[in-house]
């Protein structure tokens, strides 16, 4: 439980592992997408629709859902929503036919708000010194969820077949919901929205005009977000194509790579806590584009590729945790509603780097990603510098 209306470290924890458990479940799909496409007799192109449909839910979910965690109690959002996860990845572990288990996987992205409302609801509750610190916390529990999902999903796929990675998830969220409502207790007196939901949903669209850097990070992460699932949806087919020759574990494993993030994240959320979150970005983003520009001359050996991969995976995540720290610093009222904002346009990302990233490649193979990486890495490098230049360093 809190304590003086601040998190407990054990509360910390947890709802870093909640967000694991929450996030994995739109990750199974990229290890594996090779084999639902084959078991399902679609082609490379069509298969795509089903990482981006979870996507472009998940944005609609966010915009229509999100904003009640500013008029209701976070922790009976957080249930609802992770119930209805746990709902839809039973359904797609069973699916007989491809446009089920696609509506499927689209309802799992539209309810898929915890991992996102739970930064919201933790910025409320510590100190603001330490919110770069809480906030990177929960992003290492979101790499981890990734990291999980990708490397254990190619594995047991491999093992034992596709249908038993949605099983597994299945377990997993029944226990994370049994767990939640030991780990969430919003503080008595919590400021919220006294609003009627159709006006709570309206004023998304003031706030937008005048927090114009919330556009601004949200737009900077949607093309982060693109590049990072582009690259591994590519990756899953790139791996295993007739080319390279490789199985879906070997796609699990190198997965595997995003360990670098975990240990990562929390160095960057501190050094963005002491240089400012716009200076941080400009800093990740660079690295980031480095990283791209390696990508192709290194992308045909396993052992190279490894090496724009780390390079990615270091700083991605640090480009999501000092956008947030933009705007989460802001009046606690407002804070769900501007997460959803900044949310909205990244899961849009998310759905137009799920569109391109299998599109690009069916067409133009390996070396045509690679220049759709390029292209996006920079467009972020680019904002990210404009956004220093224009909102300063001063405090969000």
């Amino acid at each position: 439980m809190t304590t003086g209306g601040h998190l407990t470290r054990t509360q910390e924890l947890g709802l870093a592992v909640i967000a694991a458990v929450v996030t994995a479940n739109a990750y199974y799909i990229h290890p594996i997408i090779g084999e639902v496409a084959r078991h399902f007799g679609v082609s490379e192109a069509r298969i795509g629709l089903v990482p981006a449909l979870n996507q472009i839910a998940l944005a609609t979910g966010i915009f229509f859902l999100l904003p009640l965690g500013d008029r209701i109690s976070n922790r009976r959002l957080t249930i609802i929503f992770v119930s209805g996860q746990t709902l839809s990845l039973a359904v797609m572990a069973v699916a007989r036919d491809f446009t089920l288990f696609t509506i499927a996987s689209t309802v799992l992205g539209f309810f898929t708000i915890a991992p996102y409302l739970l930064p919201a609801y933790a910025s409320k509750r510590v100190a603001p010194e330490r919110l770069g610190q809480v906030m990177a916390l929960l992003t290492v529990g979101v790499i981890l969820g990734i990291l999980v999902a990708r490397v254990g999903a190619g594995i047991v796929a491999e093992q034992f077949g596709w249908r038993y990675v949605y099983f597994a998830a299945t377990g997993l969220m029944a226990m994370a919901l049994a767990a939640l409502p030991f780990l969430l207790d919003p503080p008595a007196g919590e400021k919220t929205a006294a609003m009627p939901y159709l006006a709570l949903l309206t004023s998304l669209f003031p706030l937008a005009r005048k927090y114009p850097e919330v556009m601004l990070s949200g737009t900077i992460q949607a093309l982060n977000f693109a590049s990072f699932i582009a690259i591994w949806l590519a990756l899953a087919l790139h791996l295993t194509s007739a080319e390279m020759g490789y199985g879906m574990d070997t796609v699990g494993y190198l997965a595997g790579i995003a360990a670098v993030s975990i240990l990562s994240t929390p160095r960057l959320g501190r050094w963005a806590d002491k240089v400012g979150p716009r200076k941080a970005r400009c800093g990740f983003a660079i690295v980031q584009l480095l990283g791209m520009l390696l990508m192709w001359p290194l992308g045909y050996s396993l052992p190279t590729l490894l090496i724009p991969l780390m390079l990615v995976n270091l700083v991605g995540p640090g480009i999501d945790v000092a956008s947030r720290m933009t705007f989460l610093s802001l009046a606690p009222e407002l804070r769900t509603r501007l997460t959803t904002l900044f949310v909205v346009l990244m899961f849009t990302g998310g759905g137009i780097g799920s569109i391109m990233g299998t599109w690009v490649y069916d067409h133009y193979n390996w070396a045509g990603t690679c220049a759709l990486l390029v292209c996006i890495s920079l467009s972020v490098a680019c904002l990210s510098f404009f956004a220093k230049r224009r909102f300063g360093q001063a405090a969000a």
